[in-house]
């Protein structure tokens, strides 16, 4: 088994992969990449068992077909430090020692037999339609952030995706907070829903193309994306996800606009006096002016700052933990966003104001927390 490659090109298409490889493997194959050579084509997967990503790449020469693992880190670790020039690979089937010359350098590394690595899963009665890069790239930024981590609640730790006809929604949430993201230019002619893992969700967003049609295809176990030279397939989490539309409250009758970029500095230098324990902010809306607080009465440290907004309602006070407050806030890309407020004791909503995008929904929720008096 014998090809060359460009050295960057190499690197550029490992790297989009090599993330799915887990630091500590229970398998020892898994710390490899898959090799594999078809006629003039070189074929890597990399896969952690849930995760299996592939790419797709043409050789400037090749030899005798065949497959192989080689060890992922080190592998990549040679390619980062070599300029970018034609490498050659000559692997022994038999020891499988695996030479690679790049200019005046030769490397010779053991390569381990493919036997182990694990199949790629099949899907199976799949439902496949065609979606825009941009949609999926707007759903994973706008709701990773806002999975759970909880183990007992496999659910809350992936992403509901919810096709219908003329629409797609993707939530996510941990119970503190919440996530609908709404597209009305995707759809399919069979409605169905399914809960992505995070993780293979992550490595898409880094890696999406711009403006691109992104190929989907799912069944009751598997979901299967493929753009490009790249394809992924993870397994879905099994489970029923929880009635989100339940905790949004329909009857919020206090109304602000804010500008999002003063309201997150804002927010960032009161909080740093907050007690880091609970991350209190406490948020007093009075005409048309914001007060924000926070204190940490162990330190004797306390902070105020107030904001002009616009507001509509009676004069209110609740308190919010700083840090959801702010990972929502960042994950908004507008110049204003609108707070909705029913009570005290009810979950607010963000939304933003004037979202050039007419076919994105965004809905955020946040829950409050209860006020030392």
């Amino acid at each position: 088994m014998k090809f060359i490659i460009s050295s960057n090109i190499l690197l550029r298409n490992l790297q989009m992969i090599y993330g799915v490889i887990n630091p500590s493997n229970t398998l020892p194959i898994l710390d490899d990449f898959l090799f594999e050579l078809k006629e003039n084509t070189l074929h890597v997967t990399a896969s952690d068992l849930e995760t299996t990503m592939k790419v797709t790449i043409p050789t400037d020469m090749a030899e005798e077909p065949g497959v192989i693992t080689i060890p992922a880190k080190l592998l990549l670790d040679t390619l980062k430090t070599l300029p970018g020039v034609p490498v050659t690979f000559t692997i022994d089937s038999q020891s499988m020692i695996v030479e690679i010359s790049a200019g005046e350098g030769k490397f010779k590394l053991s390569g381990h037999k493919s036997d182990e690595f694990p199949e790629i899963p099949v899907i199976e009665e799949a439902t496949s339609m065609m979606i825009k890069s941009d949609i999926l790239s707007g759903a994973f930024s706008h709701t990773i952030f806002a999975t759970g981590n909880d183990d007992l609640r496999p659910v809350m730790s992936g992403v509901y995706c919810e096709i219908n006809n003329d629409d797609i929604t993707f939530v996510a949430t941990d119970a503190h907070k919440l996530v609908r993201y709404k597209r009305t230019d995707a759809g399919a002619e069979n409605p169905s829903s399914f809960i992505l893992p995070k993780k293979p969700l992550n490595q898409l967003k880094n890696i999406l193309p711009d403006e691109k049609e992104i190929k989907l295809e799912y069944d009751k176990t598997n979901a299967y994306f493929e753009f490009e030279n790249v394809s992924l397939i993870c397994r879905l989490i099994e489970g029923k996800y929880p009635n989100y539309e339940a905790v949004i409250p329909k009857e919020n009758p206090h109304r602000l606009i804010l500008d999002r970029s003063q309201f997150i500095s804002a927010i960032k230098r009161v909080s740093l006096y907050a007690n880091q324990s609970t991350n209190q902010l406490r948020i007093k809306i009075s005409g048309q002016e914001l007060t924000l607080s926070a204190e940490d009465i162990d330190f004797s440290n306390e902070a105020k700052e107030r904001l002009s907004c616009s507001y509509e309602g009676e004069d209110m006070e609740i308190g919010f933990n700083s840090k959801f407050l702010l990972e929502m806030l960042q994950n908004l890309h507008v110049e204003q966003i609108k707070m909705e407020l029913s009570a005290p004791n009810r979950a607010g909503l963000l939304l933003p104001v004037d979202d050039t995008n007419a076919n994105e929904d965004i809905l955020m929720l946040v829950m409050p927390v209860m006020l030392n008096q």
